[in-house]
């Protein structure tokens, strides 16, 4: 399992090696304008564009610039670790502003998460046992409503009742648990968080349905039940955790892919996120922005990838790791 584990790991830095290389190539390299213009502003004379160039390395060969940047991003800047550079726009660290931003998403990322594995899965259970009841109808009636809701629609209608009409909920903003402390900081992510969730947890809810369903028609299932196993330990030992293993794939993706996917939410209730940053500098045309948000998604991409690879072992002793 170690060798497993670090081999695992020593690809992940192969991937983000990869991934800087097309970034940069795409964001630097084929950009139709030099970032030192975009730096040096409007209406910048030569001699500006020059001493941005050289400030930042950008008159070397294309080969040195990138790996200067790797070496920054691997081993830190003058603005600390990682070494992202300076902003554009704002003429600040990115660094210091990817922070306080990163914070904000994770937040609202791992709370849904929690919400919506709460709700998705044992709603699924409960339907893959309850099959072609009432029960099952209505549980997954509900699935296909919150899959087919928008998310802007879900988050305008919570504010309007929860906060605007009925006032027992916090309305838009993020507020620091350090400064406003914990009741406060809860009461303004409830919503954002079940909104984010409940899409997530109704698509949760039909995948964990239909594989346990699958599931408990396997050989395995039905020698559990000749030998007298009772049925809830079936059903919890035998049946989900098998049936689960696709739900940790899509788990994994999901989880890392709203790092960077949750604009609209953090526009709704107006959360400062890497999400709606990312949107922001590609408007504004901040390139040193746009490459940090796409190295902390693609980061947060290939280690979900690892995490998954190694909770397949545990979840399904059916699979075993080779090489």
């Amino acid at each position: 399992m170690a060798y497993y584990v670090i081999r695992r790991l020593i690809w992940l830095i192969v991937v983000l090696l990869f991934i800087t290389a097309i970034t940069y190539t795409i964001f630097f390299l084929m950009s139709p304008v030099n970032p030192a213009i975009l730096f040096a502003g409007k209406q910048p004379t030569l001699a500006t564009i020059n001493e941005v160039k050289q400030e930042f390395g950008l008159n070397k060969p294309v080969g040195v610039q990138y790996l200067i940047f790797v070496r920054h991003v691997f081993f830190g800047d003058r603005y600390g670790w990682p070494g992202l550079g300076f902003s554009f726009v704002t003429r600040t660290a990115v660094l210091s502003e990817l922070g306080p931003r990163l914070v904000i998403t994770t937040t609202l990322v791992i709370g849904s998460a929690i919400v919506w594995l709460a709700l998705g899965i044992p709603i699924g259970v409960i339907s893959a046992v309850k099959q072609r009841t009432r029960l099952d109808r209505l549980t997954m009636g509900l699935a296909i409503f919150f899959v087919s809701a928008p998310v802007f629609w879900l988050g305008l209608t919570f504010l309007w009742l929860f906060w605007f009409k009925l006032g027992i909920a916090g309305g838009s903003g993020y507020f620091p648990l350090t400064q406003y402390g914990f009741f406060t900081w809860l009461n303004h992510m409830i919503m954002p968080w079940v909104v984010l969730a409940l899409q997530e947890a109704a698509w949760y809810a039909r995948m964990t349905r239909g594989n346990l369903i699958e599931t408990m028609k396997e050989d395995y299932i039905r020698t559990a039940r000749a030998k007298g196993v009772r049925e809830i330990r079936v059903i919890l030992r035998h049946g989900v955790r098998a049936s689960l293993t696709p739900v940790v794939t899509m788990f994994g993706m999901d989880l890392a892919l709203l790092f960077g996917g949750t604009i609209i939410t953090e526009t709704v209730f107006n959360l400062q996120g890497l999400g709606q940053w990312a949107v922001e500098s590609v408007f504004s045309g901040d390139l040193p922005v746009i490459l940090a948000v796409t190295l902390v998604v693609s980061f947060a991409i290939t280690l979900a990838n690892v995490i998954v690879d190694v909770t397949y072992v545990y979840l399904d002793p059916r699979v075993r790791i080779i090489g």
